[in-house]
């Protein structure tokens, strides 16, 4: 009988440590989807996909690798929960409490942060491609400046400009914001609105004795101003249009080395 007792010990063995070992608590994740009430629960590696949890109180909640995608948390009470490596990708979090979140590698792309209470929340340590709403206190102009960099890199525009906007009516002397829109402009036409804000970044650059930056707005001026000679004069060449998208599609790592 000892033969088939120790067979039978090593394939329960073998079960156990080939069935996968979840943390979160089922009788937590019940508690949450019955009452909205959980507070300091773990619920790590939850999947919560959608779930409607308005208003809902996680406050200190364990959510490590949670899938909150596209959940409800308007007005929900976050303050101090854990949501390292936790996905909120399109999740609304509308008037939500964030105070004092642990972010480290979460997934706020795309998600909805109007009126969203964020003391003490470092977003630069999340994804925050696409986020809306953030309020213009959530962030340094530096923060914002990044973000629009990594925006304008991923083709989206009008996320990369509203950052930059936020960036400037945090700190209306931070040049390189103004260099940043000035570029979009110019790429999309309006090119009195990228002279403009050129001119601006160039003398404020000047101002602060930032040569690299001065000298990077002198240059795009300068690329502007070939351009529309060249235009007027109904001589422009291929190879100059060239030399501009060059300038262009490298913009972002010269936009970010502003803030060394």
């Amino acid at each position: 009988m000892k033969l088939p007792l120790l067979s039978a010990m090593v394939t329960l063995s073998t079960i156990a440590i080939a069935t996968p070992i979840y943390s979160e608590s089922l009788s937590d994740l019940t508690q949450l989807l019955n009452t909205k009430q959980c507070s300091q629960c773990d619920l790590s590696n939850s999947g919560l996909v959608q779930a409607n949890l308005v208003g809902a109180n996680l406050s200190q909640a364990n959510l490590t690798g949670a899938n909150l995608s596209q959940a409800n948390l308007t007005g929900a009470n976050l303050t101090g929960a854990n949501l390292t490596g936790a996905s909120l990708h399109g999740a609304n979090l509308t008037g939500a409490n964030l105070t004092g979140v642990n972010l480290t590698g979460t997934d706020l792309r795309n998600a909805y942060l109007a009126n969203a209470k964020l003391d003490g929340v470092d977003l630069d340590i999340a994804r925050v491609e696409g986020i809306k709403g953030v309020d213009e206190t959530a962030a340094t102009a530096e923060q914002f400046h990044r973000w629009g960099v990594r925006e304008a890199e991923n083709g989206n525009y009008n996320a990369a400009v509203a950052h930059y906007n936020r960036a400037i009516k945090l700190d209306p002397e931070f040049a390189p914001a103004y260099l940043g829109l000035g570029i979009i402009q110019y790429n999309f036409d309006r090119r009195v609105q990228a002279q403009n804000n050129t001119k601006i970044a160039a003398k404020l650059f000047k101002k602060q004795e930032h040569e690299f930056g001065h000298k990077t707005a002198k240059d795009f001026q300068q690329k502007m101003a070939l351009i529309q000679k060249a235009e007027e004069n109904e001589a422009k060449k291929e190879g100059g249009l060239g030399h501009v998208g060059k300038f262009m599609g490298s913009v972002g790592s010269v936009l970010l080395q502003l803030l060394l």
